[in-house]
């Protein structure tokens, strides 16, 4: 059954996160993730949705831009925008998380707090990261000389 089948028939998806692209929020093997099926409505700056990349790739990130057609969206430990996802690409918006065995609702305001500060600060994010990751190359070859 796929993602969209569930939705359509159970309104609601818990599933375990997979991969590191929501980290720090979300970590794969622990943590989990609840979105109820999207309706009509709009989604909103910082919702977390899940939306579907042709082919059949499924991603778990969160919106950082309304535009008029479509959304602008970043995993919160990625570096690459993704531009052009449209309504009709979102299945589901993340309405609740397990984070070390406790359940979170996104509406409790530290988590609130928590998606308007990291996307905010997401310019200084990619910074470090770019920086972190030339750090390490530059000591990789420095080891190996």
């Amino acid at each position: 059954m796929t993602y969209e089948e569930y939705l359509e028939k159970h309104g609601t998806l818990t599933y375990r996160n997979v991969g590191t692209s929501m980290l720090p929020l979300l970590k794969q093997g622990r943590d989990l993730f609840t979105v109820e099926k999207k309706t009509e409505e709009r989604c909103r700056k910082y919702d977390v949705v899940l939306y579907r990349r042709p082919p059949e790739q499924y991603v778990l990130h969160r919106v950082i831009e309304v535009r008029d057609s479509d959304y602008v969206i970043l995993g919160d430990n990625c570096v690459k925008k993704e531009y052009g996802i449209r309504d009709e690409d979102i299945l589901g918006i993340m309405t609740s998380f397990v984070r070390k065995g406790k359940k979170h609702s996104c509406k409790e305001l530290g988590y609130r707090l928590y998606s308007r500060i990291w996307g905010t600060c997401h310019p200084v994010r990619v910074a470090f990261m770019i920086l972190r990751g030339k750090a390490a190359g530059f000591v990789k070859k420095s080891v190996r000389k």
